[in-house]
């Protein structure tokens, strides 16, 4: 590098045999070579023989070799540093669980103590048995938990060792190291998935003197399930390429013709797309309707209850009912079928996401709880608290995955919407502009917007962190706006609760 250059501060390429200054380079070999060294290079045997020019005169291409090699380095080391905030955030909550590991299980322990009180003397071995079960749970608890902070902690390590690498050669611009990092960094191990371990359920019994064991209760072991990982994408990886008209537009407006309730005079409750030109919408009345999006009617299917909350699963209509407390599937034949049923808990707001499970909102008495089950009924996660043991909802009514993973419900008793990552853990709550927010469905775009309806005649645009962009608001208005869907790049359905009317929007351009 020229004297000058080396005055004003700039970095110096080093010789790759002495790491002086570089002065010429060998463009078959692709060696930096300082001016002693030259000879050196020469001497050295290789079955393309030698080209030594004066580094400022070097071809084109092999700037390019360069350029091209550092940007893939950079790319998979940005990769790297993406997946290196993830892993910091599980080896937080990891290190949390461990905190709290101590409290939970005695927490377990009092429950144990406390029906054993109940029962007095007949149940002190039944008691004593159960603690003991729950201490060799904790070691073992414990254990998987501290091997699995290790492990994602040598995997930090190894990222952090790349990234050092990564830095170094941005400086030296050695060719052959930089060939040798490359496929360390491809090689370089990125778990797509992690096993959560739960906590022990204690499951009590009803008391009965000639079966103590059987009907104390038992603990339930820990228990493992696999949650996948976000993928590594940067922030700005998706965005929209259109902009947000300044007046949105009504495209097409359906008399959906759905009867009145006697209650509420509420006509239109639920929207959910099935293909590329076909909603399903539902109403006061136990039929739900298939519209293409220019407003004719293509199908009408019988269900057990009103639709009201519903969504489409593997192209099944799926819905839920308070009554039975069950999820209903449609199927082919227009036949009802039940997927599982929800225990003592109410399902509300039902939506498939993108690990094809079913996200169910769920109730009971004064507690809500956001629920994941498999196709099949199985409970793969439950959201119901926060990180200092708080309930996240008081009535988790709708739900929607978005496209970062996270899950956002409208709590229609907080006059908010609540949203945690795919792990659980809280991201953000949003509760309108002002103290007249009357919150009602959500939804979520292509490029991770929020859209959530409001009764009082607006619909809310928030960024994928739940800051408020603008208000949807099309040129020929909005009434009581509840079911929402995306319908296409830039448009979506919302029906108007009391009118019937559904309303296609677009709202980019």
């Amino acid at each position: 590098m020229a004297s000058e250059d080396i005055a004003q501060g700039q970095y110096v390429i080093e010789c790759d045999i002495c790491k002086q200054p570089v002065s010429f380079f060998c463009r078959r070999c692709g060696f930096n070579l300082c001016d002693p060294c030259v000879p050196v290079h020469l001497r050295i045997k290789s079955k393309t023989g030698h080209d030594v020019v004066d580094y400022a005169s070097r071809d084109d291409d092999d700037t390019s070799k360069i350029k091209e090699l550092m940007e893939t380095i950079t790319k998979e080391n940005e990769r790297l540093q993406n997946y290196k905030y993830e892993l910091k955030k599980i080896i937080d909550q990891t290190q949390q669980r461990l905190s709290s590991l101590s409290k939970i299980y005695q927490q377990k322990k009092d429950e144990v103590t406390s029906l054993g009180e109940e029962w007095h003397r007949q149940i002190d071995k039944t008691v004593k048995t159960l603690h003991q079960e729950l201490d060799d749970m904790q070691k073992e608890h414990e254990s998987l938990l501290r091997k699995q902070k290790r492990e994602l902690e040598e995997i930090l390590g190894k990222v952090d060792e790349i990234n050092t690498a990564t830095m170094k050669l941005n400086n030296s611009q050695n060719v052959i190291e930089m060939k040798k990092l490359i496929p360390m960094i491809e090689n370089q191990e990125t778990p797509s998935e992690i096993t959560q371990y739960s906590f022990p359920v204690f499951y009590k019994g009803d008391i009965d003197d000639n079966y103590l064991k059987s009907y104390f209760g038992y603990i339930e072991n820990v228990q493992e399930r696999k949650i996948s990982l976000p993928r590594l994408i940067s922030e700005d990886a998706v965005i929209s390429n259109h902009k947000i008209l300044e007046l949105p537009k009504v495209v097409t407006a359906i008399d959906t013709g759905f009867p009145a309730s006697g209650k509420y005079n509420a006509r239109l409750y639920d929207i959910a797309i099935i293909d590329d030109n076909r909603v399903w919408m539902g109403g006061a009345s136990k039929t739900l309707k298939l519209f293409d999006f220019q407003g004719n009617l293509h199908d009408t299917v019988t269900i057990t209850t009103h639709g009201m909350y519903f969504t489409v699963y593997n192209k099944h209509v799926i819905y839920t009912t308070q009554l039975s407390k069950t999820v209903c599937r449609v199927a082919e034949d227009k036949t009802i079928q039940t997927m599982f049923t929800t225990g003592e808990w109410r399902p509300f707001g039902i939506t498939s996401s993108a690990s094809d499970d079913l996200l169910v909102c769920l109730g009971k008495d004064d507690q809500s709880k956001v629920v994941r089950y498999s196709g099949t009924g199985t409970v793969l996660q439950e959201i119901q608290y926060d990180s200092q043991d708080q309930p996240l909802y008081r009535d988790a009514t709708y739900i929607t995955e978005n496209i970062n993973g996270d899950i956002i419900v409208t709590d229609w008793k907080k006059k908010a919407v609540t949203a945690v990552d795919r792990l659980g853990r809280f991201r953000f709550s949003y509760s309108g502009r002002d103290n007249k927010f009357d919150v009602r469905v959500v939804t979520s775009d292509t490029a991770g917007h929020v859209i959530v309806t409001d009764f009082r005649d607006k619909i809310h645009m928030l960024d994928r962190d739940g800051r408020f962009l603008r208000y949807i608001i099309p040129d020929q208005g909005i009434n009581m706006p509840r079911g929402v869907c995306i319908v296409g790049d830039g448009e979506m359905f919302v029906g108007e609760e009391n009118t019937g009317i559904a309303k296609r929007i677009k709202y980019l351009e």
